[in-house]
């Protein structure tokens, strides 16, 4: 911790002999004073603004985010038990010099793992640090190696790390958005976030040894601090002459989670003598800017209806509604006006070509799809879906399917050849009619000329 004032003195005076104590002046958001920021969203990366974030920077005392992280992992894959005691020893202490930040924790003491890592994280101990590397892979060497294995998995490709504490080397390095991958992986980790985000931490006392009080240098979580930030849930500091003043914070308000990172800020000094340290400052002008501004908007949820899609020999029903297969939220700012996105929907069934829809039809039977987009940029592409079941009706199926086989050119010509052959019976049976009727008109005829002969003899 002295280190840390020594530090911030020196830069107090180096900004005094070249500002000659400027006045804080008010400045635009993107005028923000930093070497290099970003604030983006924690779970899908969405980035709200950023500022040199390929720009390579010290890593500094931000390297002990990676060994926090690698020390979480080994407990949750329990390779290594948060109660075990560990022992200091002298190889922890090889690169710890006048210039390095300790807790004095000297060899031989005894600490348990998850103190050891309060006392990393928390009480910025170089050697607790390099505590975990030994008890972790074995050696400082190995462990360094597996900061970087895992930074190159994490998409960190920009970052190259030394030293597990962060004591500052010229080989070490990171960027803003390297840093950014860094922590919203380390986040997923509930137990470093618990520890990250923990402003004073004692640790257990041992047989030997009493315990120890320790607090973060993050003034975000520091209820005491002009800085102090309730939304503010796990952050790391650093401060030195080489990289100025950095911060990495994760704060959460209304349902939206956002991860700042700046690098390479300054302190203000003004005529009363007081100061702003603008890693903090900067920090909480970015949320204010961001949570003000932003917010998840709902553009589709599962249960909107969005269209009727008509159905054949469906029992009862002779549509089926479509919906969303999955809700889209959208991270927007507050002026683009959600009427902006449109919803252009096919309908499979009703394309140039298709078939018609025919029942049965499952509840969750992709009939078609939904593409969002504004000013001409596709946001998202996801099926629709039916809403609900539709059963196959008997009747409406014979009927269907007589109609259909009716339709086809060899019903037809079947009807036709059945029509003619009707036609050919009805005349054949009118002709018979007629030739009967005339035949048996003759024979009443022939009869009754008979008996009309019969009786004009019968009269003579």
């Amino acid at each position: 911790m002295l280190r840390k004032i020594a530090i911030f003195l020196l830069l107090v005076l180096v900004l005094q002999a070249v500002s000659g104590f400027p006045v804080a002046a008010t400045t635009n958001f993107r005028d923000l004073a930093a070497h290099s920021a970003i604030l983006a969203e924690k779970d899908n990366g969405i980035v709200l603004y950023e500022n040199n974030v390929t720009l390579r920077h010290p890593a500094d005392s931000l390297t002990k985010i990676m060994t926090l992280l690698l020390a979480a992992h080994a407990i949750e894959n329990d390779d290594i038990s948060d109660n075990e005691i560990i022992t200091m020893t002298d190889t922890a202490w090889v690169d710890i010099d006048e210039h390095s930040s300790t807790l004095h924790i000297y060899p031989g003491e005894e600490m348990t793992f998850i103190d050891l890592m309060y006392s990393a994280f928390v009480g910025d101990a170089d050697e607790a640090c390099n505590m975990l590397a030994l008890r972790i892979s074995g050696s400082v060497s190995s462990f360094v190696r597996l900061m970087n294995e895992t930074a190159q998995e994490l998409g960190a490709t920009n970052t190259r790390f030394m030293n597990p504490h962060g004591q500052h080397h010229s080989s070490q390095y990171t960027t803003a958005y390297d840093m950014f991958l860094i922590f919203s992986e380390a986040l997923n980790s509930q137990l470093f976030t618990e520890v990250a985000g923990t402003f004073r931490h004692i640790t257990e006392s041992t047989e030997h040894f009493d315990s120890r009080t320790m607090s973060s240098s993050n003034a975000l979580i520091n209820p005491s601090s002009r800085y102090y930030y309730r939304h503010c849930l796990a952050g790391r500091e650093s401060a030195t002459y080489e990289g100025g003043h950095s911060l990495i914070a994760y704060s959460e308000e209304d349902g939206l989670s956002l991860i700042s990172v700046i690098l390479g800020s300054d302190v203000l000094i003004f005529d009363d003598e007081s100061t702003d340290i603008r890693s903090f400052s900067e920090t909480l002008r970015l949320y204010q800017w961001g949570f003000t501004q932003f917010a998840w908007r709902d553009i589709l949820k599962t249960t909107d209806l969005l269209r009727r899609v008509p159905i054949l020999h469906g029992s009862g029903a002779d549509f089926v509604n479509v919906r969303p297969e999955k809700s889209l939220s959208l991270l927007l700012n507050n002026s683009v006006p959600s009427e902006d996105f449109e919803k252009n929907i096919t309908i499979f069934s009703e394309q140039r070509g298709a078939d018609p829809l025919v029942a049965p039809i499952e509840a969750g039977d992709v009939l078609g799809e939904i593409v969002i987009t504004r000013d001409g940029e596709e946001y998202a592409r996801m099926a629709l879906v039916a809403n609900t079941n539709v059963n196959l009706s008997g009747v409406e199926y014979i009927r269907g399917h007589v109609a259909d086989l009716l339709a086809t050119n060899t019903a037809r010509n079947i009807i036709i050849v059945l029509a003619i052959l009707l036609a050919i019976y009805v005349v054949l049976v009118v002709r018979y009619n007629v030739v009967r009727a005339n035949r048996l008109r003759r024979i009443k005829n022939a009869k009754n000329d008979i008996i009309r002969e019969r009786h004009q003899n019968f009269r003579d």
